[in-house]
């Protein structure tokens, strides 16, 4: 798997449909939650493309090691969103069909930085 840019990546892309459906889903939210809830799921949504794309940046100029590092920084960001999803959807801020929605994009989104992780981990076993 060679990809010229982290756009090219699947995992970049559906990380940022990720991000897309989070922001729509937090804008009808309490004001309340502006600084709160809002805020964190937001930066931990836009953590996750930025992550990949960071990694795989780093990949082009030859770290390997970065690229892996920064997919399981992506992948922990995920869970905090997942978490956080979990806590709006207890809290009544989103509704079941959206709450399902959004979990089944963060399950498409692991599925591919945990492919990706796997990857990158057996080129690096390789290079030993």
């Amino acid at each position: 798997m060679t990809a010229k840019s982290h756009q090219d990546l699947e995992a970049w892309q559906k990380a940022i449909e990720l991000v897309e459906l989070i922001y729509r889903a937090s804008q009808t939210w309490p004001k309340t939650e502006l600084y709160g809830l809002t805020s964190q799921i937001r930066r931990a949504a836009v953590s996750i493309p930025s992550n990949v794309s960071e990694g795989q940046g780093r990949a082009q100029s030859g770290s390997g090691r970065e690229f892996l590092r920064h997919l399981n920084i992506a992948y922990g960001s995920l869970m905090e969103v997942e978490t956080q999803l979990f806590i709006a959807h207890r809290l009544g801020y989103v509704g079941a069909t959206g709450f399902e929605g959004a979990k089944e994009m963060c399950s498409t989104v692991g599925r591919l930085l945990n492919g990706l992780i796997r990857w990158q981990e057996k080129k690096l076993a390789q290079e030993r």
